[in-house]
């Protein structure tokens, strides 16, 4: 069982590889709790596709991915925001509408700037080709998140559950939800080379609603959710290595049985609780 734990250890690749997922299991489920509770998960969706025009033109002009794919990713949710308030539309509506607005300019680009894009990668991940840098940038970004939670949590949890009394209380309500999406975007960027941008979205949600079925209250389930991504994360990465499996689709599959397994758990206590009753 030890030789099996510490095989791949002697790879450093894969040194780099289980310090960057665990650092995305952490991070991931953080800020997939508030988007839950707030009914936002959607959101992770459209980021995770908003983010290509910026990335491209990032790449096309030999720049740092991570500014041109934030630019890219807060310019979409300001856009989605001021469809809604003025056409007077549904929130998911807006979404769904600039999601694939935003990733078809994306693909257009690509395609008139002539790049050489490495599709997979982009869309699925590959954790095994992270560098030093990458790591470092995953840590710093991660850090940042963790910090801005840390420090506005009470008023971010008084807009996430009573957005009326945040508003009489003088808090800076747009400002939060700006931050909130500066955050998922900073998350989103993080996650992307070790999930890809289809897939992270299900690290953003299924740890976070595998702990929302266990506990009561948000800081719980930020706290659990973060140990149950960095767990999916890291037997995910153990088994695509000896499975030889993508481990983007390891991990996500690995993610998904927890929840599988919280929600049997919680089904099993229900039935319990309503026998003893």
């Amino acid at each position: 069982m030890l030789e099996w734990l510490l095989k791949p250890l002697e790879l450093e690749l894969m040194q780099r590889a289980l310090v960057a997922a665990a650092i995305a299991g952490m991070i991931c489920p953080i800020v997939g709790s508030y988007l839950i509770v707030q009914r936002l998960t959607l959101l992770g969706d459209v980021l995770t596709h908003t983010i290509l025009p910026g990335a491209t033109l990032a790449f096309w002009q030999n720049q740092e991915l991570t500014w041109g794919a934030l630019a890219s990713g807060l310019l979409s949710t300001l856009a989605i925001y001021f469809v809604r308030s003025q056409a007077q539309i549904p929130i998911d509506a807006a979404m769904a509408l600039l999601s694939s607005g935003f990733f078809a300019a994306g693909v257009m680009l690509v395609s008139l700037l002539r790049l050489r894009l490495d599709w997979h990668s982009f869309l699925f991940g590959d954790i095994l080709s992270v560098s030093s840098s990458d790591v470092w940038r995953s840590l710093i970004i991660a850090a940042l998140v963790l910090l801005a939670v840390v420090l506005f949590y009470h008023q971010l949890l008084l807009l996430t559950f009573d957005r009326t009394t945040a508003e009489a209380m003088g808090l800076p309500v747009r400002w939060l939800e700006t931050g909130l999406m500066t955050g998922t975007t900073l998350t989103v960027i993080a996650s992307m080379q070790t999930m890809g941008v289809v897939l992270v979205i299900s690290l953003l949600v299924a740890p976070a609603i595998a702990a929302y079925l266990w506990v009561k209250t948000l800081h719980q389930m930020m706290m659990i959710g973060s140990c149950l991504g960095v767990i999916a994360t890291v037997v995910g990465l153990y088994l695509s290595y000896y499975g030889n499996t993508p481990s983007g689709a390891t991990i996500v599959l690995c993610g998904l049985g927890i929840f599988g397994i919280a929600w049997g758990t919680a089904v099993l206590r229900q039935k319990i609780k309503s026998q003893k009753t």
